[in-house]
């Protein structure tokens, strides 16, 4: 069964740690970004999601979202995934992400999401 409780690490070298779940699935935690995040002056970040009820899926779907502590600019991240239990027991979590900055304009709206 998949908990997605406690800390988690990413192949970049970033931090995700997740406090217990509530009885509606939902968490918080916070974020510590790793050396991949590119010289932004990154503090550790609020996070806060849920996820599938393990208690009907065993490998469940989750979702939570960063609003990053930035010096220089507004950005939240939104990840969406899977835990997966593999043979031996072993978690792991599978990710996507979308980063979203604050845009000046609408004229500069195109360059804000990756």
């Amino acid at each position: 069964q998949c908990l997605l409780s406690g800390s988690w690490r990413s192949d970049t070298g970033c931090r995700m740690v997740v406090s217990t779940l509530d009885k509606d699935n939902r968490f918080s935690g916070f974020y510590l970004p790793g050396p991949a995040s590119g010289g932004l002056e990154l503090l550790t970040s609020p996070l806060e999601g849920s996820q599938q009820d393990t208690r009907l899926i065993p490998q469940p779907t989750f979702y939570f979202a960063v609003n990053w502590r930035l010096r220089e600019a507004a950005q939240t991240t939104v990840f969406v995934g899977q835990c997966y239990v593999d043979t031996n027991g072993e978690e792991t979590l599978h990710t996507l992400w979308l980063l979203r900055e604050a845009a000046d304009s609408p004229a500069e709206d195109w360059k804000a999401t990756r």
